[in-house]
């Protein structure tokens, strides 16, 4: 009989199981945050997501795998209010809503990396991540423009959103870049950027759409640092989308698996890693 290499159980990148090995850290997991309830997606005859259903911990890191096709992204774009479901509601910290806007979403604390990195490539660093601190910003356009020295408000509050912007910078250790156009950068360092940008929304959940895709081993081992850094320190909620499994089954705490639209698998890693279903679904053998 051959033998297969199981995809689920594949190791992690080099040197990323050290930083996040399995046991390592213990972190608080709080009540339900975000809760997804038999939430159904359709474009015209298409069924991209089929009554799936999972909930979020608060400080929890919940990975949400499949193969290519499964649905993942649409899933994070109905939570995010990209998207409208046709059925289903997501209800977060106890409201439930049918539908939401992108900016609602966004006021009330989720913020998102995308795949395709949507950055402002001819701003600098420091530019593209105080993008992020829109939402947090008081003072009006018409204060911004005038900086009258007898109505300081406006120069006062950029001041205080620049140093925590700032912070952020120094977090994920991007300081000799911060007045660095971004399109110059490397597509590793691209990525950190667009994180930041979303860390400066300083979300209560942070969805992350295949942030790791494209990079090399020590990008990967980087950013696998910087989201259990985020994870643990900010205290923020992760929901990943991540096809390296290696990574994974060693950061996340539980997993949801989507297949042609479908949940065909929920639980811990270990428990998701054994999953005939799951394990099918990857190696191809049935749908």
């Amino acid at each position: 009989m051959n033998t297969v290499a199981d995809p689920i159980a594949a190791p992690a990148a080099a040197g990323t199981a050290e930083a996040a090995a399995p046991g390592a850290r213990r972190r608080r997991q709080g009540e339900v945050i975000l809760e997804v309830k038999n939430i159904s997606l359709r474009f015209g005859g298409v069924k991209a997501l089929t009554d799936i259903s999972f909930d979020v911990r608060e400080h929890e890191v919940r990975a949400i795998i499949g193969p290519n096709g499964a649905g993942k992204s649409s899933m994070l774009n109905c939570i995010n209010g990209v998207y409208s479901p046709q059925e289903g509601t997501i209800a977060f910290r106890g409201r439930t809503f049918s539908h939401m806007n992108s900016r609602q979403v966004a006021e009330m604390g989720i913020a998102r990396t995308f795949q395709n990195l949507a950055l402002f490539k001819g701003m600098s660093v420091l530019d593209n991540i105080m993008s992020g601190r829109n939402l947090k910003m008081k003072t009006n356009l018409f204060q911004q423009a005038i900086r009258n020295p007898w109505f300081g408000s406006a120069e006062r509050e950029e001041v205080a959103h620049r140093e925590f912007v700032e912070h952020i910078i120094d977090f994920l250790e991007i300081q000799a870049h911060r007045k660095t156009p971004v399109g110059r950068l490397p597509y590793g360092l691209q990525k950190r950027v667009d994180l930041g940008r979303a860390l400066a929304m300083e979300p209560q959940v942070l969805l992350l759409d295949e942030p790791m895709a494209g990079m090399n081993v020590e990008e990967k081992q980087d950013m696998s640092r910087f989201i259990l850094d985020v994870n643990d320190e900010y205290g923020t909620t992760i929901v990943l989308i991540e096809h390296d499994m290696g990574v994974v089954m060693d950061i996340s705490d539980r997993v949801v698996v989507l297949d042609y639209g479908k949940k065909i698998g929920d639980g811990t890693p270990a428990q998701v890693r054994t999953d005939p279903e799951v394990i099918s679904a990857y190696l191809g053998t049935s749908h």
